[in-house]
């Protein structure tokens, strides 16, 4: 599996959702997306309604109901797929090890969280199977670093 962690200087976690969200939906896959912050998941919608170059990116916050199971993108505070999602993307820097229970984890972390996305690196370090990848933003683009 593979843990890519992208830390966040420049930009908030809503706007680079939407780039991660299109690229899996892209690839056929579903996703999951979780913050602990209803304001966040909330930011998080709105950003996926108003993609550019796209009319939107279709997806719902998740009330527990069986529509759940019909998102291609879901938004939640809890680490469940109920839309079989394969891919889930960790948006409030809060590292959460029911995610290594996914194929591809993008673990999105702000200035405040960076000690937390350390203790993260550090533990998958010495876990099996697991492949990491660190993202940093320079300028508008994404440079994978050592």
């Amino acid at each position: 599996m593979q843990v890519d962690f992208y830390q966040l200087t420049r930009d908030p976690a809503e706007k680079i959702l939407t780039a991660l969200a299109q690229k899996t939906l892209s690839d056929k896959a579903r996703l999951l997306v979780v913050s602990g912050t209803a304001a966040q998941l909330e930011a998080i919608s709105k950003a996926l309604w108003s993609v550019p170059g796209a009319a939107f990116l279709a997806h719902a916050i998740s009330d527990g109901g069986a529509a759940d199971a019909l998102q291609p993108i879901l938004l939640s505070d809890q680490v469940k797929a109920p839309n079989d999602a394969k891919f889930i993307a960790i948006a409030d820097g809060i590292w959460r090890e029911e995610a290594l229970t996914f194929d591809r984890v993008f673990y999105l972390f702000p200035p405040e969280r960076t000690d937390n996305a350390r203790a993260a690196w550090r533990a998958l370090g010495e876990a099996e199977n697991v492949t990491r990848n660190y993202w940093r933003q320079d300028g508008g683009k994404w440079i994978k670093g050592p």
